[in-house]
């Protein structure tokens, strides 16, 4: 194979040029035939991975990726799934393997890391048991020995004071020690090729860096292959040799990462890579989106199951099904018979994003929420008379003001306190302490007559909705609710709603389930909506989206504060995504905002340790732009119910002053009209 030459770039896979492939894969096809339609998820999939090296499957959901994974473990289910074609590990067949046999390669041979590690660890048996499981069954551990191979594994994937935590359930364990404790599972039994699927979705970006950087360790200690599915094309440019993309259940382009991201010859990738948010790119009206949605594949394919959706579209695209061929260095293919028009892909998805204009709309708007002194405190009850011993928390002294026709951005880990800050603007939470005005008003919970003001999207809109209940009767509920019109002036208001987030007017007749997850999160924007409200809180609104979908829905969210001078809280841990749309930005940490200033300011130049280590983490999508982190965040989020004394972020700060942070609590400055943040060093003690 082709390695990555950029200095400082990824290692080159050591074992690559000694021969043989680990992993064959030839003309895979996968068939599901279920009770109302045949879907064909996966159509003549051909590729090969080598030792040690890591090989990237990026594609929008449900282009096959993990389903031509799930594969090679021999983990689909027939029926319904009829598998056919051949995969090879070290030249043995996998696909028909005797279902005994099967289980004893599983987690020896090769192993897999789930997207959502407490759906795939058993909340009822310990962390370190479930690790050792697999150490008695292939390799005849004895209880005892499996105890401390587990100890040394969580040692090894970073999880501090391995011995004290192996006897821990898994809802004792963070997000991120979640994600550690599955590698090391996997790494249990040393395995040839490793599987992550989607591993860093859910994940902060500091959490997600921690866990790249952990892949990459142990790859060179264990000379592993890695198989890394995903999405994020930021994360897929830093740690990648070669990179297939897919569609509909085919292969697009595959090549070397640095052809792919430099040279693609795919409408569809360079669709992808232009719906990023860059760090490195100036700000732009809209992102780049690619119209439509996944084609859903029911029956044999004639033509190019993209031309619908392709800039590039023209004559032989319906009739001919694209193979594909090479067309650059690298063994660098592409699946498309327009590949040499590829030459101007960067303007293919362009014409109309420009760069945004610095005077932002709305920059004086009139303050729809202000935020004084805001505490929201949890207390944890312990003990048969459920005495109260302490309390978490989740928010602890927030000042902040919302402006009309303007967006604040919100970021910060998972545990920091943002979410408990969205849900008390909405009142789903009453304050321990502080004041919430909307348009000076305080918020009266007991009436809730302020809810038709504020409303939100929530994070996972499948699970915010009613799964029995139609989209039209969703959207409706608010107006319902809140008595805003007639029957038919309600189902007027639905059909116009419908139509404003883009979706038919029948699609009100049609239940959840029956949506795409961007079509779901479409609907959520249209319920949020419904009231005609002043102020949305989004929260994570596109954090589990494909590059493609998220691009979508920002761009929706955009088209409507402009339409209405709406304001927004944009609750978010993708930092890349809320600098495009936001025009003020507030950092949390353990509960406090520790630097709030516009947008500008703090992406160009950072004033707080901790808002410099975020940004630090954000993986850039060109491969062998950054080779290391220039400020690498170590350790997890300390408890919100004990939080340390002084300035929170002390413990895990790269400049702290002994005495200086650990015993004096910094206060939150105004430091330049506009520019608030909470550090010694950026002010000055005292």
């Amino acid at each position: 194979m082709t390695t990555a030459t950029a200095a400082g770039s990824r290692r080159p896979s050591r074992d690559a040029a000694a021969g043989a492939n680990l992993l064959d894969i030839e003309n895979l096809a996968v068939r599901f035939d279920l009770p109302t339609e045949t879907i064909r998820a996966v159509s003549g999939v051909s590729l090969t991975v080598a030792p040690s090296e890591t090989f990237a499957l990026v594609g929008e959901s449900g282009s096959g990726k993990s389903v031509s994974m799930l594969s090679v473990m021999g983990l689909l289910p027939s029926p319904p799934a009829t598998v056919s074609g051949s995969v090879r590990l070290e030249g043995r067949e996998i696909i028909g393997m005797p279902g005994r046999e099967l289980r004893r390669f599983r987690g020896r041979e090769v192993a897999m890391v789930f997207q959502e590690p407490m759906s795939s660890l058993n909340p009822v048996h310990r962390v370190g048991r479930q690790i050792g499981e697999s150490l008695r069954i292939h390799r005849g551990f004895t209880k005892a020995e499996a105890r401390r191979r587990a100890i040394e594994l969580l040692d090894r994937v970073g999880i501090p004071s391995a011995a004290a935590r192996v006897d821990d359930y898994p809802h004792e364990f963070s997000g991120g020690m979640r994600q550690r404790a599955m590698i090391a599972m996997a790494l249990a039994c040393e395995p040839k090729l490793l599987i992550a699927d989607e591993p860093t979705t859910a994940l902060d970006v500091t959490v997600q860096a921690q866990i790249v950087d952990l892949v990459r360790e142990v790859q060179d200690e264990y000379r592993l292959a890695v198989v890394w599915i995903t999405h994020d094309l930021g994360v897929v440019a830093e740690i990648a040799d070669r990179v297939a993309v897919m569609y509909a259940g085919r292969l697009a382009e595959m090549g070397d990462a640095h052809e792919i991201y430099r040279s693609t010859r795919h409408p569809y990738t360079s669709g992808l890579l232009r719906s990023i948010p860059r760090l490195d790119l100036p700000v732009t009206t809209r992102l780049a989106e690619i119209p439509g949605s996944p084609l859903r594949v029911a029956e044999q394919l004639r033509g190019c199951p993209f031309d619908a959706r392709c800039p590039l579209v023209g004559e032989g695209c319906s009739e001919t099904l694209p193979e594909l061929e090479e067309v650059g260095p690298g063994r660098h293919g592409s699946a498309c018979i327009h590949h040499h028009e590829m030459d101007d892909a960067p303007n293919l998805w362009s014409e109309g994003f420009v760069p945004e204009e610095h005077a932002a709309p709305g920059q004086d708007g009139d303050v729809v929420v202000s935020v004084r002194g805001l505490r929201v405190h949890f207390p944890v009850f312990r003990g048969l008379g459920r005495s109260r011993s302490i309390a978490i928390r989740a928010v602890d002294g927030v000042d902040l003001d919302v402006r009309r026709g303007r967006t604040l951005g919100v970021v910060g880990e998972s545990g920091c306190g943002k979410t408990t800050l969205g849900r008390a603007l909405v009142a789903l939470v009453r304050p321990t302490a502080g004041t919430i005005e909307i348009n000076g008003d305080p918020i009266d919970h007991r009436s809730g007559r302020h809810r038709r003001v504020v409303q939100m999207i929530f994070q996972d809109p499948f699970s915010a909705m009613n799964p029995g209940m139609r989209v039209g009767d969703v959207i409706a509920e608010p107006l319902r609710i809140h008595r805003l019109g007639t029957a038919d002036e309600i189902r007027e208001r639905v059909s116009g709603l419908l139509a404003q987030v883009g979706l038919p007017t029948d699609a009100g007749r049609r239940h959840p389930h029956e949506f795409s997850g961007g079509q779901r999160q479409r609907i959520a924007v249209a319920r949020a909506l419904a009231a005609d409200p002043e102020v949305i809180v989004c929260d994570e609104p596109v954090s589990s989206l494909d590059v493609s979908v998220q691009a979508q829905v920002v761009n929706l969210l955009a088209d409507i504060q402009a339409a209405t001078g709406m304001a927004f809280v944009f609750i978010a841990h993708d930092l890349a995504v809320v600098r495009h749309v936001s025009h003020e930005v507030a950092v949390m940490y353990l509960g406090e905002i520790v630097e709030r200033a516009p947008r500008d300011r703090i992406y160009e130049a950072p004033l707080h340790p901790y808002t410099k280590a975020l940004l630090a983490a954000v993986p850039a999508p060109e491969p062998g732009v950054r080779s290391t982190r220039s400020a690498k965040l170590e350790g997890d989020l300390p408890s919100p119910a004990d939080p340390p004394s002084g300035c929170r972020f002390h413990t895990r700060c790269p400049v702290a002053v002994e005495g200086l942070c650990s015993a004096v609590k910094p206060e939150l400055v105004e430091v330049a009209p506009g520019r608030w943040v909470s550090c010694h060093l950026a002010v000055g003690p005292g």
